[in-house]
């Protein structure tokens, strides 16, 4: 605990000095160190300045009840939720599928997985029950936690052998309460050192295979890799922290878990049946908010309101997953006197680069690499260039927040072969450092705050038997930035009529988790492709650039907003 405890204060102390910060840092070494017994109980959960803050506050707007757990409290129920674990006979290295949303469950059982020595793999409820069996296969879960609501999705595709646990009231047969979590005993011994290589998280994320890749972190790269999370998000003991992200994915790591604690910052969760940019408003006031990280999504809706008319707490305005447009910028400047810093990292890392507090902010630049990150830009030779892959050395330079591969079906780890990792992301670095975002090496893009695969999107579509081919691509949105549209090349029978599209979008509705919907279809006669007979999505995306209608890959489009009949399925995504 020393390094870890030296290398936090070390980067709180330098908050504003971004060139001490990036001078000075080491990443702790994490030999032996578990964060959650070794920081968070040892420390946070102990020290008298610290004991008795909230570290969890979770406001359900829908009935108007809150929730408030100080450190000493989510310590002592973290380590009755891991002796509950262990009772169901899970022990080190057994994987536990999470399938909760915002509730204080999420908080306990990722904290009881860090000091059992257990994988999580953390997994939104909006979830297909396909993309759900897929998780159960690749992710060989031993156990999953769930709430009520998700138990129907859960019986239809989970194993006969995994242990299930149900978060809430009443009992379901072949279900075990959480609840009965709460019987155990308070204190808990490890029955094990923890080493930094030991394994914790396997995130799925979209790449550009039909399947999502599997991303493992471990007990370093996460709790002290996002040491870099806390810098850029600029948190300071104390503060109330709100990010506003969906359990399942990094972000809710990095934000709303490991960043703001690793701070001895208070998490704050504004729960809402529906997003409502007045409600998130009103509670930013209400609740005092000192620190807000919210995707470009959110910040677009919010700027809709009138912003000066809410007296907010915020030091610290962050957004993170894609670019955000000046325009936003500005409009948040004007109302709050507040520059919203933008910060880059992904699934497979924590943040590597941000505009960090107290420093100059161009324009469009997501910011300079953040202390501990040794960031190149490298063309596809691997030489240094003004424009190219984002890279990060590995070796003696590696940093302790990128992952430790992509974990294949045998367990092996895959993609750190070379002497970088290379991110997939092209950008534009200047004579100062700063690197702006140009897009993606591959195809995959963001809608809202989401990544999406277009080969896992075509995948689908072509099991529709009217489909022959198809090629997805990011078209222009007002509030999600982009939405995938399909360009679809139907079988020698099919028609490209109304009736075809609305069966394929509903189709596909079926078949994909809302943030996945295909939003747009274009039927057309024939698509670009190369020699070797790959599909040019990016002649496909300069068309949508372009406004080109006069193009021979042209076709007869249709728009999910066409349907008046999916209305109702529309409500939901």
């Amino acid at each position: 605990m020393p390094d870890f405890r030296q290398a936090r204060d070390f980067l709180l102390k330098h908050r504003t000095d971004y060139e001490t910060a990036r001078a000075g840092f080491r990443w702790p070494d994490g030999a032996g160190f578990n964060w959650a017994l070794d920081w968070f109980d040892a420390e946070l959960a102990t020290a008298p300045d610290s004991r008795d803050r909230t570290a969890l506050w979770i406001v359900d707007t829908a009935t108007g009840t809150e929730t408030r757990l100080s450190f000493a409290e989510l310590s002592r129920r973290s380590n009755q939720v891991a002796n509950f674990m262990r009772a169901q006979g899970l022990k080190r290295g057994d994987h536990v599928l999470v399938l909760l949303g915002n509730v204080p469950a999420i908080w306990e059982t990722t904290l009881a997985a860090i000091k059992l020595g257990l994988i999580l793999i953390p997994a939104t409820t909006l979830l297909t029950p396909d993309e759900l069996a897929d998780r159960f296969d690749r992710g060989k879960a031993r156990a999953i936690v769930a709430e009520r609501d998700q138990l129907a999705k859960c019986e239809s595709v989970a194993p006969p052998e995994v242990k299930r646990i149900v978060v809430g009231p009443g009992g379901e047969a072949g279900w075990i309460a959480y609840a009965e979590a709460f019987d155990q005993p308070a204190i808990f011994t490890p029955d094990s050192p923890t080493h930094s290589h030991d394994p914790l998280l396997l995130y799925f994320t979209s790449g550009t295979t039909a399947k999502p890749k599997l991303v493992r972190h471990s007990q370093r790269s996460y709790p002290i890799g996002a040491l870099s999370t806390m810098y850029w998000l600029g948190l300071q003991p104390g503060d109330i922290h709100l990010n506003v992200s969906s359990p399942g994915w990094a972000k809710h790591a990095w934000s709303s878990f490991f960043a703001p604690w690793n701070a001895g910052a208070t998490v704050l969760v504004i729960n809402q049946p529906q997003f409502s940019a007045k409600v998130l408003l009103r509670e930013l006031e209400r609740c005092e908010v000192t620190t807000l990280c919210s995707p470009p999504t959110v910040w677009r809706l919010l700027i809709q309101e009138d912003l000066a008319a809410y007296k907010v707490s915020l030091r610290e305005v962050c957004g993170a997953g894609e670019p955000l447009n000046p325009e936003v910028i500005e409009r948040v400047r004007d109302a709050w006197g507040l520059t919203i810093r933008d910060g880059y990292g992904q699934t497979e890392t924590t943040a590597q680069i941000a505009n960090s507090p107290g420093q100059p902010i161009k324009v469009g630049a997501m910011g300079r690499p953040l202390p501990g990150y040794d960031i190149r830009v490298l063309d596809a030779d691997g030489k240094p260039a003004t424009e190219g892959e984002v890279c990060l050395p590995l070796g003696g330079n590696r940093p302790a927040g990128l992952m430790q591969g992509y974990q294949g079906t045998d367990g092996k780890l895959r993609g750190l072969e070379e002497e970088v990792y290379r991110t997939g992301d092209v950008a534009f670095v200047d004579e100062e450092g700063y690197l702006t975002f140009v897009g993606r090496a591959d195809d995959v893009f963001k809608s809202s705050d989401y990544r999406i695969s277009p080969f896992e999107l075509e995948s689908v579509l072509i099991e529709h038997e009217s489909v022959a081919e198809a090629a997805i691509v990011p078209v222009a949105d007002a509030i999600r930035l982009s939405i995938p549209k399909a360009y679809v090349l139907l079988v020698g029978a099919a028609k490209p009529s109304r009736e075809t599209a609305l069966s394929i979008f509903r189709y596909t509705n079926e078949r994909l988790a809302p943030f996945k919907r295909i939003r747009r279809i274009e039927f057309v006669t024939e698509l670009p492709k190369t020699i070797s007979g790959k599909i040019r999505r990016v002649q496909l995306r300069r068309l949508e650039v372009e406004g080109d209608t006069q193009s021979a890959f042209r076709g007869i489009e249709f728009a999910e907003t066409d349907f008046p009949e999916m209305a109702s399925e529309r409500k939901r995504a």
